[in-house]
């Protein structure tokens, strides 16, 4: 009979089965996450929504959530050891992903607003950002072998410096400015939509269409970062109060938000009022059907030449090829 190491739950030491609950908790909402991210995925893929660059941004979102939503379902009591490094590593890089898109997303948001430009030209830019700058945060722990077991489940072992110079601080940082960004957006858009009222002006409607296009669908995946960091913020502002003191509310309470940004990102992606209105069976089957037979291009004749044929002058026949559009 194998020999099953037992590991301690270092963060409830004297009640066990309140790892237990978190661990379940954690994985629950991780699990409804994983479901959204994948919905997210398949529905800008299969309307073709990705070759707008807004929807793109969500998809890259969306990735990043998918995946560190995996990371939520692996965490649990795991002995030390690769497995558990592993754990440790996937975690820190795609949370970490997770929140420069965020990010890059508020950010895109603040140049159309105010500047009233896209960038999409730094597209590029934007995947080594988010996705560079988290490898490289997430193989620093590497060093000296930092990762390891934390509480209920893997990361960054109780190193204070470590946890807030790869991770905190800069998590801290960047929520400030999001928050900070985000209001001066609203502001931004409450004064605009209050001077767009009166005569048509081009414009105007210039405007307008790309706030329907560019901005509107961009405007809500930063404020439920915001709301669902909410708990964690407490819960870490505790610990750094009294380490050794856990809330067990404050832990159960981070591990149901934490994991919940894939899932209330689908809710509020699902609730789009053009992505809603094509998610009927027959717009479904329609738009699959456009990925697995894409129609050919087909030619038609057009008309004869009306003018009587001759010897000198044979009868003339025209025909145009054109294809369907989807």
């Amino acid at each position: 009979m194998e020999n099953v190491t037992k590991v301690e739950c270092t963060i409830f030491p004297d009640n066990p089965h309140q790892c237990d609950v978190v661990i379940a908790v954690r994985r629950t909402t991780g699990a409804l996450s994983l479901v959204g991210c994948f919905f997210m995925i398949v529905v800008i893929w299969l309307f073709k929504k990705y070759t707008v660059f807004a929807q793109r941004l969500i998809l890259y979102l969306s990735i990043a959530a998918f995946f560190v939503s995996i990371a939520y379902l692996m965490g649990g009591l795991v002995p030390d050891g690769a497995t558990c490094h592993f754990q440790a590593w996937f975690l820190q890089f795609f949370d970490f992903s997770v929140l420069l898109w965020v990010a890059c997303i508020t950010f895109n948001l603040f140049m159309n607003v105010v500047r009233r430009t896209t960038t999409e030209k730094f597209e590029w830019l934007y995947h080594v950002f988010c996705w560079g700058v988290p490898l490289v945060l997430s193989l620093l722990p590497f060093i000296n072998d930092h990762y390891g077991p934390a509480g209920a489940w893997c990361w960054i072992e109780s190193d204070v410096g470590w946890r807030v110079g790869i991770y905190y601080g800069p998590l801290f940082v960047i929520l400030i400015g999001l928050v900070i960004t985000y209001l001066y957006i609203v502001y931004s858009l409450y004064r605009k939509a209050s001077s767009w009222q009166g005569t048509y002006d081009p414009d105007t409607e210039r405007q307008k269409q790309m706030l329907k296009e560019d901005i509107k669908p961009l405007t809500a995946y930063p404020f439920v970062y915001i709301a669902v960091s909410i708990f964690p913020l407490i819960n870490r502002i505790q610990n750094a109060v009294a380490p050794n003191s856990p809330v067990f509310a404050l832990v159960v309470l981070q591990a149901l938000s934490s994991p919940l940004q894939g899932a209330v990102n689908a809710v509020v992606y699902g609730l789009d009022r053009e992505t809603f209105s094509r998610l009927t069976p027959s717009q479904l089957k329609m738009a699959l059907r456009n990925h697995t037979s894409p129609q050919k291009p087909r030619e038609y004749p057009l008309a004869y030449d009306e003018e009587p044929s001759s010897p000198s002058r044979p009868e003339r026949y025209s025909k145009v090829s054109y294809s369907r559009l989807h």
